[in-house]
C-alpha cells in the first residue's frame, strides 16, 4: 500500500468514525450522565492537534464512555449518586460484576473530562508563576518537568496516561497510568495535568510518532487550569 493509499484509508477511516459518533449521540440512552462540551470548537487546536481527532476523541470515545456508564447506572443506581473520585478511590464499593466496566467507564469520563480543560485555543505559552515555583521546586525548570511527563508517556506500553501531580508531601511527581485508570484508583497523587497517550488521541495526525505528539500538544495547555488544579491538589 503506497502513501496515497493509505492517507486515503484513514480519512474514510475517519469519517466512519465521526458518523458513527453522530448516531451514538443520537441513540443514547436516557441517563445521569452527560457528555460535556469541549468548550472550544472542534478545529481550535490546529494545528497541534487536528480536527478529526478531535471530533472522534470527542464525539466517539468519550461518548461510548458516558453512555456505557448509564447503562452501569441502571444497573447500580449509587453510581450517579456518589462523587465519581468517591468511587474512583474505592473501586471495592461497587458491585463485583460491575467493578471492571465502571473502572473503565467512570474512569474514562472522568479522564477526559479533565483532559478537555486542560487545553485551550490561544492560551498563555507558559506557566502562571505559582505553577512555576511548584516546577522548580522539584525539577530543573519547565523544560526538565516536560522531558520527564513525556518519558512517562512514552514509557507507557499501549494505551495510558501521562500525568503530573501532587503527591502526599504535595510535592509535584509524575507517573503513568494504564488503559483508563486515574490517579484515584492508586490514592497517591492529586492530578495536576494528565497528557492521554491512547493511539486515538493522536494517531490520524502524528500515526507512531508518540513523542511528537507530546511535544505538540504542549503548545495547547490551559496554564490557568493547571494552576486552579495546583491551588486545589495542595490546599
Amino acid at each position: 500500500m503506497n502513501r496515497r493509499q493509505t492517507l486515503k484509508l484513514m480519512a474514510g477511516a475517519a469519517a466512519f468514525a465521526t458518523a458513527a459518533g453522530s448516531r451514538a449521540l443520537a441513540q443514547a440512552p436516557a441517563g445521569p450522565f452527560k457528555l460535556p462540551p469541549l468548550g472550544y470548537p472542534y478545529e481550535a487546536l490546529e494545528p497541534n492537534i487536528d480536527t478529526a481527532t478531535m471530533r472522534i476523541h470527542h464525539d466517539a470515545h468519550h461518548a461510548a464512555y458516558v453512555n456505557n456508564l448509564n447503562g452501569l447506572a441502571a444497573k447500580w443506581p449509587d453510581l450517579s449518586k456518589k462523587p465519581m473520585e468517591e468511587i474512583l478511590s474505592n473501586l471495592s464499593v461497587v458491585p463485583g460484576e460491575l467493578r471492571t466496566g465502571v473502572r473503565n467507564n467512570l474512569g474514562g469520563h472522568w479522564n477526559h473530562t479533565f483532559f478537555w480543560e486542560l487545553m485551550t485555543p490561544g492560551g498563555a505559552k507558559a506557566p502562571t508563576e505559582e505553577v512555576n515555583t511548584a516546577i522548580r521546586s522539584v525539577f530543573s525548570g519547565v523544560d526538565q518537568m516536560k522531558a520527564v511527563v513525556k518519558a512517562a508517556g512514552l514509557a507507557q506500553f499501549g494505551s495510558g496516561w501521562a500525568w503530573l501531580a501532587a503527591g502526599k508531601d504535595k510535592k509535584l511527581t509524575v507517573f503513568s497510568t494504564a488503559n483508563q485508570d486515574t490517579p484515584h484508583i492508586y490514592a497517591a497523587a492529586k492530578p495536576i495535568l494528565a497528557i492521554d497517550v491512547w493511539e486515538h488521541a493522536y494517531y490520524l495526525k502524528y500515526q507512531s510518532k508518540r513523542g511528537d505528539y507530546i511535544d505538540a500538544w504542549w503548545n495547547t495547555v490551559n496554564w490557568d487550569r493547571v494552576a486552579a488544579n495546583l491551588r486545589k491538589a495542595t490546599a
